[in-house]
């Protein structure tokens, strides 16, 4: 509920306040007062473009600061406030727009300063503003349905997000598909060099590490005789040459006889570290025996070794730097061929799975439809009880839901939905459009093409009514919406806006004394006596009187225009209370 409302520096408002109390509450003053500047500043505190020109000349900025009563329970104000880090003051909430002269604009929400949007999130969650603007809107084909799926509720609204999950998934695969079809040339060449390539790697086989190891064993055999020659000589030296008693172990056999039979403590002491020594060089000569055994009795091994070094670097100047990068590639490459190797396959495979996508959106789209179409018949039928109390009787209202067919062109998106070819937008598939029968033996035509300004009031009204939700606890603010209706249509005007009050805060600015005769409460936008500044102020009873006599036809304060007026407000409010 709006508690307070403070406005400054806004057009011929230059300082001017006003509580709001629950209930109906009109305001009213004469052409020029400044009522517009008090929708308008609602309009910025739900986060509307904000227009310099309307700061008042002689004031750097334009203020709006509203006092908002939060509704118990209503969570999704609560998680917008927590993610803004505002807080509200015992169940009341501050907000503030302010508009500078040069454009800038800022907002405040509950002691913090946030984006202009986050502050029109949390206002418009709790107030609704409905202007002559929201009436042309209603002429709209994406309002109409709009105001069809409010009226159908959690039904269609859940329906509409399988709708719009089946059409999102759809249009991803679609999308893949077409470029999969584009682009299957690249694919085929793409598949054809890894072909060559994963045959060419299997071919060679190259082994982890190969390339290292290779490497060093050609080092060796590249100087073959040298090391031949050196572990020939190393063997002699040790083992001795041809059997002849010249090499170390020879040597070292004699030192150990010499030892043993010297018969000395000391020599014989030494005996173990000999014949330590003498097991060492044996086993030196052994390995270099061996060693001599292994080398090649030719070049023909190292020619092998280096075709294969070559066959390996190849691989490594077009792949890797190295054999393992080599392997890693080869991997890489035989499961992308395993992907793309049969591109006519994939393409069959994700073309039968858009076609499944297809049908789920068309079977989303066909139980969206049928969800609308029985809601179009309930909502058509309390709207026309609504005009039937808004001075319209014998007019209708006819809710029409039909498929919104298109043919197959480039960049639409089009299935077919129960038998027919249609256009699947974010939406749905359908057509909504409101109809009104002016009398009973008359066709029924386009609201946009048949009704008048105050019919369309009328219209809007009744669908404001039916659509009002019944716990109530929001505020509905009504900008002229009467304009164009008066006599018996303006009375039945303010007894449904006092109806709608039950359970809403219902705010109206009006120029008709029969709508605000049946307000709660009664504020006046009045220009101050120099013309140049209005101010707001709440009337009691005789002044509203005195206003109501005014507004019914300028005639003041005089005994003539009061007594008019009494008679309307307590007619109006008699009425309220029966």
């Amino acid at each position: 509920m709006l508690e307070e409302l403070t406005i400054t520096g806004l057009g011929v408002l230059e300082n001017a306040s006003a509580e709001f109390a629950p209930g109906f509450t009109v305001l009213t003053g004469e052409t020029g007062a400044g009522k517009t500047m008090v929708v308008t500043s609602l309009h910025l505190l739900s986060g509307a473009r904000s227009d310099a020109s309307r700061v008042r000349a002689g004031h750097d900025k334009a203020v709006v600061e509203g006092r908002f009563r939060l509704p118990e329970g209503d969570g999704e104000i609560a998680q917008i406030l927590d993610s803004a880090g505002a807080e509200a003051d015992e169940g009341s909430l501050i907000a503030v727009r302010a508009v500078g002269a040069d454009g800038r604009s800022r907002a405040h929400l509950g002691g913090r300063s946030v984006p202009v949007g986050v502050l029109g999130q949390a206002v418009s969650g709790m107030l609704t503003i409905h202007g002559q603007n929201d009436q042309l809107r209603l002429l709209r084909a994406d309002q109409q349905r709009a105001a069809l799926d409010r009226f159908a509720g959690p039904p269609v609204a859940t329906a509409l997000d399988d709708y719009r999950r089946a059409r999102q998934a759809w249009i991803t695969l679609a999308d893949e598909l077409a470029e999969r079809r584009a682009s299957s040339y690249e694919l085929a060449q793409e598949a054809d060099r890894l072909r060559f390539a994963v045959q060419e790697l299997a071919a060679v086989d190259p082994q982890p590490g190969e390339d290292v190891a290779l490497t060093a064993t050609i080092k060796r055999l590249t100087d073959l005789e040298t090391v031949r020659t050196a572990g020939a000589r190393a063997h002699a030296l040790t083992a001795g040459e041809g059997g002849d008693a010249d090499g170390v172990i020879a040597e070292l056999g004699q030192v150990r006889s010499l030892l043993e039979s010297s018969g000395d403590d000391a020599l014989e002491a030494l005996l173990p570290r000999v014949r330590e020594a003498l097991a060492v060089v044996t086993d030196l000569a052994a390995e270099l025996s061996g060693i001599i055994a292994g080398l090649p009795a030719d070049a023909a091994e190292l020619d092998q070794l280096l075709v294969r070094q070559g066959e390996l670097k190849a691989l490594t100047r077009k792949y890797a730097p190295d054999v393992d990068g080599v392997r890693q590639w080869w991997e890489r490459a035989r499961a992308r061929l395993a992907e793309i190797d049969d591109p006519a396959e994939s393409i069959d495979e994700l073309a039968a799975s858009v076609d499944a996508a297809a049908a789920e959106v068309s079977r989303a789209a066909k139980a969206v439809r049928e969800l609308r179409a029985a809601a179009a018949e309930k909502l058509a039928l309390r709207v026309t009880e609504e005009l039937d109390g808004l001075a319209m009787g014998g007019a209708a209202l006819r809710v029409t839901v039909s498929p919104d067919r298109a043919e197959e062109a480039a960049g639409r998106r089009v299935l077919p939905v129960d038998g027919e070819t249609c256009q699947v937008a974010a939406d749905g598939a359908d057509v909504v459009e409101f109809a009104l029968v002016p009398h009973p033996d008359s066709a029924p035509l386009p609201i946009a093409k048949s009704a008048s300004g105050g019919e369309l009031s009328r219209v809007m009204l009744a669908l404001e009514v039916v659509l009002a939700a019944p716990d109530g606890g929001s505020v509905m603010v009504f900008d002229e919406v009467d304009a164009g209706v008066g006599g018996r249509a303006a009375v039945e005007i303010g007894r449904r806006l006092a109806r709608l009050a039950q359970g809403h805060q219902v705010i109206v600015v009006t120029h008709l004394p029969q709508v605000a005769a049946f307000a709660d409460h009664h504020v006046v936008i009045g220009k101050e006596t120099s013309g140049r500044t209005s101010s707001v102020r709440t009337l009691d009873g005789d002044e509203r009187v005195a206003e109501l006599a005014r507004m019914l036809a300028g005639l003041g304060d005089t005994d003539t225009g009061r007594a008019h007026a009494e008679e309307l407000l307590q007619t109006a409010q008699s009425e309220k209370r029966g």
